[in-house]
């Protein structure tokens, strides 16, 4: 879709203005029928023929009967029109408030009402007891709505009839259908991850060829897999999404391969924060990761754990409450990873440090050693960008003396071409390149 045809769709919401006419008509008449004074059936849809704005467009994949889109409409009318609801009531009685038949509550920053479940009994089946059975079942977690997490009902206080809960629409099904995208989670407490991109390419990533040739793997089933699920029918013998376990020690590109593997196949790629993820606290790490898989589903997201010993860890014998609730915390990540539909990267310095639950499930383990001396050498010679100059430094010898990672060599890099800089010359010289160098070691508590 263009720019020029994306802003025509903002400026003619033509859809909304007819299904909203059509919702209020049918709860206008519910009410009528309520008290006697006229007797109704639930009206048909507005045509979609003609309609060219963004909830048009998308409510026409779903292919939804007629009940699915009046509740849909319902459940997106505080949305489009604050007063709606209240529009509506005050249209057929004294007051407000008045008839609970209609269900409903009021917010706690939105001073309108908001639907409840009652409020769709009431309106798709008025008081047709067997009607309400079967409008009930569009909450089911089997239903379209759950399993696409467009809408769902909000639990209701303990003790108060289920469908007294209030009608949430998915926030992003909203911009969805309003603007016509989604926006990019906020990273925070509620989503602790942030997308990782790279400016690089495949031809910067130096890797064994054992490795690269397993990487290209992956990147395959990312392409590929879900061709092999739904339209080769294997999804009935074969598990949703794909695992795997990018081990080696730190600086050795797993990052990097992740952000390239979004890059080349047009996936998003998010980084989760442990530290935002794990909790001291009984069930909060539960509850964390619950929202981060939930919010991840059915976006075809890559999700890549950093760092991953923190949270997938082995198992402990249980000596205490605490190991008790630890290991709860490991056997449910396996469950949602184990049902994620798209791609989990784990990443580990330590192999041996993930639990051997998670390694038995993974398709694949992608090792990331250490480079090698030809691949030091190629490590160098890709690093200095092409406007300097090397004064007298045989990069050949450098690689073979120093064993470093590719992160390493980057460090050394930007740390010569800073004092480069400083000297306003664009030559490097053996001087700062080893002193890079002797930075690079001390850090791992070495020296040369």
């Amino acid at each position: 879709m263009s720019t020029a045809q994306r802003h025509n769709l903002i400026l003619k919401p033509h859809s909304f203005y007819a299904e909203l006419g059509w919702l209020s008509s049918i709860i206008e008449n519910r009410i009528s029928q309520n008290t006697g004074s006229v007797k109704t059936k639930l009206t048909k849809p507005p045509s979609e023929v003609g309609y060219e704005d963004f909830y048009a467009v998308h409510i026409k994949q779903f292919k939804l009967n007629t009940e699915e889109k009046l509740l849909l409409i319902l459940a997106l009318a505080p949305h489009l029109c604050p007063d709606f609801f209240d529009k509506v009531i005050r249209k057929k009685l004294s007051k407000s408030g008045d008839f609970p038949q209609l269900g409903g509550v009021r917010g706690k920053n939105f001073r309108g009402f908001l639907p409840t479940g009652e409020t769709a009994l009431f309106t798709l089946a008025g008081d047709d007891l067997e009607k309400r059975f079967e409008v009930q079942k569009l909450f089911d977690s089997d239903h379209f709505f759950a399993k696409q997490q467009i809408l769902w009902l909000e639990n209701p206080p303990q003790g108060e009839p289920a469908m007294s809960g209030r009608i949430i629409m998915s926030q992003e099904y909203v911009e969805l259908f309003t603007l016509g995208k989604i926006s990019a989670p906020r990273f925070g407490m509620n989503f602790p991850a942030q997308r990782i991109e790279t400016q690089m390419d495949w031809e910067d990533l130096v890797l064994p060829t054992q490795t690269m040739n397993s990487i290209k793997e992956l990147e395959v089933w990312v392409q590929h897999g879900d061709t092999l699920l739904y339209q080769w029918k294997l999804a009935n013998k074969l598990k949703p999404g794909y695992r795997v376990l990018f081990h080696g020690p730190p600086g050795t590109g797993k990052t990097l391969t992740a952000s390239l593997l979004g890059k080349y196949t047009g996936k998003d790629v998010y980084k989760i924060d442990l530290s935002m993820v794990v909790s001291k606290f009984i069930g909060e790490t539960e509850k964390n990761l619950a929202n981060l898989f939930d919010k991840a589903e059915n976006k075809d997201w890559i999700l890549f754990f950093d760092e991953a010993d923190a949270l997938f860890g082995k198992r402990t014998n249980v000596r205490d409450a605490h190991d008790k609730y630890a290991n709860q915390e490991v056997s449910f990540l396996l469950q949602r990873t184990e049902s994620y539909s798209g791609l989990v990267i784990l990443a580990t310095n330590f192999k041996s440090n993930i639990d051997d639950a998670f390694t038995r499930r993974f398709q694949s383990h992608i090792y990331f050693p250490k480079p090698k001396y030809a691949e030091r050498q190629l490590l160098w010679q890709k690093a200095f960008p092409e406007k300097v100059t090397l004064d007298g430094i045989d990069l050949s010898n450098v690689a073979r003396q120093y064993e470093l990672t590719g992160a390493h060599i980057m460090n050394v890099v930007q740390y010569a071409c800073l004092q480069s800089l400083s000297k306003k010359t664009n030559k490097i010289s053996q001087k700062d390149l080893i002193d890079g160098i002797k930075k690079e070691y001390s850090k791992e508590g070495k020296s040369l």
